[in-house]
């Protein structure tokens, strides 16, 4: 779920305080590794992290963590744990994955599609009949493949006039609220498709957290039980993450974590931290950088999908029909729940963003997986400028994944 910080959402809040820079720690890499074969160390990852905060305006609380095949993790973090403290971030702090929890949740259709539970090829109206429907939506139209990798063109609920309305101006009223997905799909119908491609060719793509309600109600129906009981069976068992979770309704995040804030309209700070807002199958997943790291380098290097399902997650189409997604994201093509981004140093990187309430996430692996970084960002007044802080971050990812600090990446 793209929520206050996406960029549909920039304008809900403005101003805010510097929060204290917490000492720099981090795990060293393991002894007897050159220099010059493993540059990006702690120093490079800081200044990196330093860059990250000031992109995000300079008030964000930021934690970073590399992790590779060989030696210890590398981590920086700058900020504190709450508004008023001097404890610094935690290193294990969780934190609400947001978006990126469209990459469990495809993964997790793509192993019923293995196991031939569902095919991607099948019609939204097979598995939903009746609910895609009215406004020119028609879900015999659009396949499961098409849910996963965006190109429906189902109008995306956050965008719903009356929805923004209650995140942006009534936020602290609604942070409970629980609407079920079928709800949320039925907002979404309100609404005409932002484009229909020709049966069976789906030639343009715009973003939709629509699609991934829908996919999970599909999974649910071929799976036998709830998506959160299929992600955590699926993958969080599967991979032992012992730190992520699917919490639904339950607005409490696990401790430690940071405390996040945004500013209301009459200029207070506003502690956003504990809401149910994101409990849905687009941005329910709550985890860690560790973690997410671990999940990351588990789809690439096979742990969780067979060789055709990977292969079939990697292939990507063209973002075609949404402009604000291109100029946040200039670079890369889209695929089954993954983004896919050229390195600087040859080959490619695989992604997906999350985007919440106080909380940016940006997870990434190399295409071998045997490198891995995530970087969380938590606001402690305004939401970021998505378009700097996405420079930012996707250097900081450069950097790590290439194994060289900014001083000896190519320019331009």
């Amino acid at each position: 779920m793209q929520m206050l910080l996406s960029k549909k959402t920039k304008a809900a809040v403005l101003a805010g305080a510097l929060l204290a820079l917490s000492s720099p720690a981090a795990v060293a890499a393991s002894a007897g590794q050159s220099a010059a074969r493993h540059s990006y160390d702690e120093r490079a990852l800081q200044r990196d992290l330093a860059a990250v905060r000031k992109a995000g305006g300079g008030d964000v609380n930021v934690l970073a963590r590399v992790d590779t095949a060989h030696g210890a993790p590398v981590m920086a973090r700058i900020g504190t744990r709450a508004v008023g403290s001097a404890d610094p971030i935690p290193w294990n702090a969780h934190f609400r994955t947001a978006s990126t929890t469209k990459a469990f949740m495809a993964t997790v259709v793509l192993q019923l599609a293995a196991e031939k539970r569902l095919s991607l090829d099948d019609t939204v109206e097979h598995w939903l009949p009746g609910v895609v429907t009215g406004h020119g939506n028609d879900g015999s139209r659009i396949t499961v493949r098409d849910l996963l990798r965006q190109t429906s063109g189902l109008y995306d609920y956050m965008d719903d006039p009356a929805l923004q309305d209650q995140l942006i101006h009534h936020f602290d009223e609604h942070r409970y609220d629980t609407t079920a997905a079928a709800d949320l799909v039925a907002v979404a119908m309100q609404h005409p498709p932002v484009f229909v491609s020709p049966q069976g060719r789906a030639t343009r793509w715009a973003y939709s957290n629509t699609n991934y309600l829908l996919a999970a109600m599909i999974a649910e129906k071929a799976g036998g039980a709830g998506w959160e009981e299929l992600v955590g069976q699926r993958v969080i068992a599967k991979l032992g993450l012992r730190d992520t979770s699917v919490p639904g309704r339950d607005p409490h995040l696990p401790d430690p974590h940071v405390n996040a804030y945004l500013m209301n309209e009459d200029g207070a700070r506003l502690d956003v931290t504990e809401h149910s807002l994101q409990h849905t199958a687009d941005s329910g997943v709550v985890s860690t950088a560790a973690d997410l790291n671990t999940f990351f380098r588990a789809l690439a290097d096979g742990r969780l999908l067979p060789a055709r399902q990977w292969r079939e997650m990697r292939e990507t189409v063209r973002r075609t029909d949404d402009p604000d997604d291109v100029a946040e994201m200039p670079e890369g093509t889209y695929g089954l729940g993954l983004r896919k981004i050229p390195l600087s140093c040859g080959g490619f990187y695989y992604t997906h963003e999350g985007d919440g309430v106080g909380v940016n996430t940006r997870p990434a692996v190399s295409a071998d997986g045997t490198r891995a970084v995530t970087v969380s960002i938590t606001t402690t007044t305004a939401p970021p400028d998505l378009v700097a802080l996405n420079r930012a971050t996707g250097a900081l990812v450069d950097h790590a994944l290439c194994d060289r600090t900014g001083k000896d990446a190519p320019k331009g």
